[in-house]
This record gives C-alpha cells, sequence and structure tokens, in this order.
C-alpha cells in the first residue's frame, strides 16, 4: 500500500496545484442537472416501546419485522427463537414469537396488524444470528418475520417511534 501510495504522490500533487491555483473556472450553472441519485429507496422504519421494529419496503405495502439492537444487546447471546406460524394474520401487540437468551426471555409482539407472509428459517438453525444484525432485513440478517401491512396497520405506524425519537427513547 505504500508504493502505491508513493506512486500517486506526484500525480495527486500536480492535480491539487491545478484545482488550487483555478477555483473561479468552474461555476455551477442555473442549468445543472443531476444524471443520477445516490439515494437508497426510501423506506419506513418504526420501532415500538418494547423494541420491535417494522420497517415498510418503498411499495408501502410489504416489509419486515425483528427486534432492536438495544434489545439484542440487553439479551446477550440468543439460544433459542420461536418463529410465528406463516401465514397469519396478527393484530398490533399480538405475541407472534419469543426470543430466549442466556439472561432472559421475552416475547416478540407485532408492531401493527398484518399478515405474516414468511419467517426466517435462518433463526431456527442459527439463533445467534439475532445478535450479528437484529436490523438486518437481508437473507443473513435477524430479522423475524416478512409482512404484508393491512389498512389497519398503516394507522397503527402513526403511533410508533422514528429513529431518532427510539434512540431517545432508549437513552432515558
Amino acid at each position: 500500500m505504500a508504493s502505491i501510495a508513493r506512486s500517486l504522490r506526484p500525480i495527486a500533487t500536480r492535480f491539487a496545484a491545478r484545482t488550487v491555483a483555478s477555483p473561479a473556472l468552474w461555476r455551477p450553472s442555473a442549468f445543472t442537472v443531476r444524471a443520477f441519485s445516490a439515494s437508497r429507496i426510501a423506506q419506513v422504519k418504526k420501532y415500538t416501546k418494547d423494541h420491535e421494529w417494522v420497517e415498510i419496503a418503498a411499495d408501502g405495502k410489504t416489509g419486515h419485522i425483528g427486534i432492536s439492537e438495544y434489545a439484542a444487546h440487553a439479551l446477550g447471546d440468543v439460544v433459542y427463537v420461536e418463529l410465528p406460524t406463516a401465514p397469519s394474520e396478527v393484530a398490533a401487540g399480538d405475541a407472534i414469537g419469543a426470543v430466549e437468551s442466556v439472561k432472559s426471555a421475552s416475547d416478540i409482539n407485532s408492531p401493527i396488524s398484518c399478515t405474516i407472509t414468511a419467517v426466517n428459517e435462518l433463526l431456527e438453525e442459527s439463533p445467534g444470528t439475532i445478535n450479528k444484525g437484529p436490523e438486518d432485513d437481508s437473507s443473513a440478517g435477524g430479522w423475524v418475520a416478512k409482512i404484508e401491512i393491512a389498512e389497519a396497520g398503516t394507522k397503527d405506524l402513526e403511533g410508533l417511534m422514528n429513529a431518532e425519537e427510539y434512540k431517545e427513547f432508549t437513552e432515558e
């Protein structure tokens, strides 16, 4: 790595000298258009006071449910996860599963009214996945269930906390 940095040093100094010498050559145009977007598709992630989260996909009809990083840290090493039954309809606050750790056990409650369409089978084989990435909704993450959101579920979202509010809640 050091040899690469040394070999690039002469090029970097010439580039830096050119940009410093002529900063007034480039000015933003009134007609400048951004050709692409680097932002991620908007997804809504909300939290409950019982430390569950729900992330709604961009389509507004599907999402994932899991436990928060705060809850996973408080539980310690997870040794068993009871997954919900799929498919099943649940209301906000219904117990959909449980998490057991070396310290304690806790129910997993549904944050919103929804239909559970799939569960994370990886958690049965490797429950410690929750500790590695409790809020990761990828195929190797610690999410608990995939959901379809009912009309009542959309209304339930209003009573949940966003990331900033949840951070403040956990710091109290």
